[in-house]
């Protein structure tokens, strides 16, 4: 069969790569670096990549065949997972509730934007950041506030013994430090 004659869909290319979505009737919590780094994410695809991609597209639309010219198809795609990309950025800056961890300086209360040290019963010893679903970074030491290790250390104290629950089973961990930035 023709190319000519089959619907172009772009519907395996709908599927949201990479970030998670977010629990229903939850907030979107962010801390101001978070949000000003997916802020400039989204202004770099608008004001700079998109018209790049769409200024190629243009030209190589331009050239004539179109079924056979890669630079047209490949721009295409790249447009259409640009657009996809800002889609979602704009829908998730748009719920983000902005939460500064400063504000909690020379707390022992585990918050938001926390940066817990907890030891596990075996000894192992692990320092993790507590951050939005769409900023953290495992090999970061960062974690979503949504994790099982976040929902286990949150509102918790220094020196709070806890049961984290595992794939593999339960894990006591105890709490030996909780940090946040400083303040300005």
């Amino acid at each position: 069969m023709s190319k000519a004659f089959t619907k172009e869909t772009d519907s395996e290319d709908d599927d949201e790569i990479g970030l998670p979505a977010l629990p229903s009737g939850t907030r979107n919590y962010m801390t101001p670096a978070g949000y000003a780094r997916l802020r400039a994410e989204l202004f770099e695809l608008i004001d700079n990549e998109r018209p790049k991609v769409v200024e190629v597209v243009h030209w190589a639309a331009s050239n004539g065949d179109r079924s056979e010219n890669g630079d047209y198809l490949y721009g295409k795609k790249r447009l259409r997972e640009i657009d996809r990309r800002i889609r979602f950025l704009t829908k998730r800056l748009e719920i983000a509730e902005v939460t500064d961890p400063s504000l909690h300086h020379g707390n022992d209360q585990v918050f938001f934007g926390a940066t817990v040290t907890y030891v596990e019963a075996e000894g192992t010893e692990r320092t993790i950041t507590i951050m939005g679903i769409d900023e953290a970074d495992s090999l970061q030491g960062q974690v979503s506030w949504v994790s099982p290790i976040a929902r286990t250390l949150l509102k918790s104290r220094v020196g709070d013994e806890l049961k984290l629950v595992t794939p593999t089973g339960v894990l006591d961990i105890e709490v030996l430090d909780v940090y946040y930035p400083i303040p300005g």
